[in-house]
C-alpha cells in the first residue's frame, strides 16, 4: 500500500544534494483563471529539474561493495544528471545511456559531471535496454529513472514540502508523468497525509502511457512514443509507479504540444523563468482542468520540474505558444485579385492584430492568402470572427487545429507565381509595432499599385517587417519610391536580391 512510502519519504536522503524549493504565486496567470495558481520551482534545483532527489537517495542506499561496481542508467537527461551529481559527490564512476533525440544541453550538462555519455536509440525504452545490457556485461549497477522504491522516495520529499509550505486550503495537485517516479512519490505522500486534496496525473498526449494502463486496468507497451517532451517520452508506465497511482490520483489529463508550449509561456510570464516542455507539462494540465471543469476560486499547484532545454527549441515554442492558448486564429482566405483588395480585408478585422500575413500572386483573379489573426482564449472568439468574414462574403477555411498548416504550410507559402507577374519590384520595410499597424501601412500604401507578394509575421520585437512584392511600371519606380519615403517607415529595395531571383521570381528580374 502507498502508506509504507510515509516513513521512507520522510527518512530519504535528499537534502546533501536538493534544496527545498519555493512554492511560487503566479500571480498573472491566476487572475487570468479566476484560481489560485501556485507553482513548485523544482527548475531551481542544481541540475534543473527534481531528478537529483531520487537518484541521489537511490545512491545513499547502495552499499560500498555496489559503489565500487559504478552505476549506470538510461535517461533523456534529467535523471542522467541528477545521477551524475551524485555520483561525482559520492566519488562513485557513472555510465549514463541517452537517446539521440536528447537536447544536447542535458548531454554536455551530464558529461561536465565526469560521468561518461553513451547516446543510443531514439527514446528512452531503447536507451534502457542497452543500459540493461552493461549491467549483464560489465555488472555495473542499474539505477533506474522511475520505477525503484528509493527513486519513488526521493521524488516523494516534494510532496512533504509542497503540504508544509502551502498554508491553508489546496484543492488539487497537478503532476508530470513520464514513467511515473515523481507522481507516485508525491501522490503516496498527499493521498495519506491529506487525502481531500485531489490528485491529477497530466501526460503528454502522444507518450501517455498511464491513461493507457488506467484504461486498460493493466501496463500496456505505447507502439509509438512522441519526443517533443522528451523528459515524458516513455511507452510504459513503471510497474511499482502503477501500482501506487492507480489507487491515488483523481485522474489523468493529457496535453498536446501547442497547450505545453502556452504554458511554457505562462512561467515565463510569472516567473521570468523558461521551463522545459516536460517541466510546464502539468501547468498545461491544470490549465486544462479548470477549463473543462470551470472552477473558480481554487487553490491548485502545478509542479515546474525542469528547465533542461535548448535554446534553439525556443523559436518552435514560440510559434506554437499562441495556437496553444488558442489566442491566434489560422485561415485561409480567398480575396479579389486587384489592388485595395487587402486593404480591405484587413479593415473588415476591425481592431483585431493581425499575427501574420502570407500571399504570392497566383491567379489573376483570385488572391488565397494565409493569414494569422489574434483572438480570445477559448473558441468561441474564433468561431465568431470565422462567421463574420464568411457573413461579409470571404470564403474562408479555418486551419487553426490543422497540423500541416502550422507546421510547413506558413513556411512554404509563396514560391515563384505560377504565371507571368508583369513589372514587380520587391521592397522590404521595418514598422514600429503596435495594434493596427498593418492597416495603417496598407492605408497609407493606397490602392494605386497591386500587390502580387505579401508576407508578415509578428515576432513580438519591436518592429514589424513586411516583404511586399508590387506590380509597378518601370516609369513609375521613382514615383513609387519618392511616395514610399514619405511614410517614415525604413524600406530596402529587394527585387535584385539572389533569393527573390532564385525562389521568389520565375522570369529575369530588370
Amino acid at each position: 500500500m502507498p502508506d509504507k512510502y510515509i516513513k521512507k519519504i520522510l527518512d530519504a536522503r535528499v537534502y546533501d544534494v536538493a534544496i527545498e524549493t519555493p512554492v511560487d504565486h503566479a500571480r498573472i496567470l491566476s487572475k487570468r483563471l479566476g484560481n489560485n495558481v501556485l507553482l513548485k520551482r523544482e527548475d531551481l534545483q542544481e541540475v534543473f529539474s527534481f531528478k537529483l532527489r531520487g537518484a541521489y537517495n537511490k545512491m545513499a542506499s547502495l552499499t560500498d561493495e555496489e559503489r565500487a561496481k559504478g552505476v549506470v542508467a538510461a535517461s533523456a537527461g534529467n535523471h542522467a544528471q541528477g545521477l551524475a551529481l551524485s555520483a561525482q559527490k559520492m566519488k562513485v564512476k557513472a555510465t549514463i545511456v541517452m537517446p539521440k533525440t536528447t537536447p544536447a544541453i542535458k548531454v554536455d550538462a551530464v558529461r561536465s559531471r565526469g560521468a561518461k555519455v553513451i547516446l543510443h536509440g531514439d527514446a528512452f525504452d531503447e536507451a534502457s535496454q542497452l543500459a540493461k545490457q552493461l549491467v549483464e556485461e560489465k555488472g555495473l549497477v542499474y539505477v533506474h529513472p522511475f520505477d525503484d522504491p528509493e527513486i519513488i522516495a526521493g521524488q516523494g520529499t516534494i510532496g512533504m514540502e509542497i503540504l508544509r509550505q502551502v498554508e491553508g486550503p489546496l484543492d488539487a495537485i497537478f503532476l508530470p508523468v513520464g514513467g511515473g517516479g515523481l507522481a507516485a512519490g508525491v501522490a503516496a505522500y498527499v493521498r495519506y497525509v491529506r487525502p481531500e486534496i485531489k490528485i491529477f496525473a497530466v501526460e503528454a498526449e502522444d507518450s501517455a502511457c498511464l491513461k493507457a494502463a488506467m484504461e486498460a486496468q493493466e501496463r500496456v507497451v505505447l507502439k509509438h512514443v512522441g519526443i517533443f517532451a522528451e523528459g515524458v517520452a516513455v511507452a510504459q508506465i513503471g510497474e511499482e509507479t502503477f501500482r501506487i497511482l492507480r489507487d491515488t490520483i483523481d485522474g489523468v489529463i493529457t496535453c498536446n504540444t501547442d497547450e505545453m508550449c502556452a504554458a511554457i509561456k505562462d512561467i515565463f510570464d510569472d516567473t521570468r523563468s523558461i521551463a522545459e516542455p516536460a517541466g510546464a507539462l502539468s501547468l498545461a494540465g491544470l490549465k486544462k482542468y479548470v477549463a473543462e471543469q470551470g472552477v473558480q476560486g481554487q487553490t491548485l499547484l502545478a509542479i515546474d520540474s525542469g528547465a533542461n532545454t535548448n535554446f534553439d527549441r525556443l523559436r518552435y515554442i514560440s510559434e506554437r505558444t499562441e495556437t496553444g492558448e488558442q489566442r491566434e486564429a489560422i485561415l485561409s482566405v480567398c480575396i479579389p485579385e486587384k489592388a485595395g483588395s487587402f486593404k480591405k480585408f484587413c479593415s473588415a478585422l476591425g481592431r483585431r492584430s493581425i499575427t501574420e500575413f502570407n500571399y504570392r500572386m497566383g491567379d489573376l483573379s483570385e488572391a488565397q492568402i494565409f493569414v494569422g489573426v489574434q483572438v480570445a482564449p477559448g473558441g468561441a472568439d474564433r468561431a465568431e470572427l470565422v462567421n463574420m468574414l464568411i457573413e461579409k462574403d470571404y470564403l474562408v477555411t479555418d486551419l487553426t487545429e490543422n497540423e500541416m498548416a502550422k507546421l510547413h504550410v506558413r513556411h512554404m507559402v509563396g514560391g515563384p507565381a505560377p504565371l507571368s507577374v508583369e513589372d514587380e519590384v520587391v521592397y522590404r520595410f521595418e514598422f514600429p509595432e503596435r495594434p493596427g499597424a498593418l492597416l495603417n501601412f496598407l492605408n497609407t500604401l493606397g490602392n494605386r499599385w497591386n500587390i502580387s507578394m505579401f508576407h508578415y509575421r509578428n515576432h513580438g520585437a519591436a518592429f514589424g517587417r513586411v516583404l511586399v512584392g508590387l506590380q509597378v511600371p518601370d516609369a513609375e519606380v521613382t514615383e513609387l519610391e519618392n511616395y514610399l519615403k514619405q511614410l517614415n517607415y525604413p524600406f530596402i529595395s529587394e527585387t535584385n536580391n539572389t533569393a527573390y531571383r532564385q525562389f521568389l521570381t520565375s522570369r529575369q528580374v530588370k
